[in-house]
């Protein structure tokens, strides 16, 4: 039988639920590249990261963080367009 590149479904299940339960690495938090998702340093009208449910804040408010989605450091003022305003 021979063996296929792509990992089964199982697989990434299996994969998905042990990431769930143990914790995913840090790396793997945001895995989006910043220009795929037209990342920018700067609000866009009002909005910004400081803002938005998939950042992850800094030691301070001023400091860098991480997001969720988007791989990298990522600025409280900065915006994408995954922006998904905090309720």
């Amino acid at each position: 039988m021979l063996k296929s590149k792509n990992p089964s479904r199982r697989a990434l299940l299996f994969t998905a639920a042990a990431a769930t339960v143990f914790g995913a690495p840090a790396a793997d938090a945001g895995s989006i590249p910043q220009k795929a998702v037209k990342y920018q340093t700067a609000p866009n009208d009002g909005r910004q990261c400081s803002g938005c449910k998939l950042f992850i804040p800094g030691a301070t408010p001023d400091a860098d963080g991480t997001c969720k989605s988007v791989a990298g450091v990522i600025t409280p003022h900065g915006w994408c367009v995954l922006f998904s305003a905090k309720t």
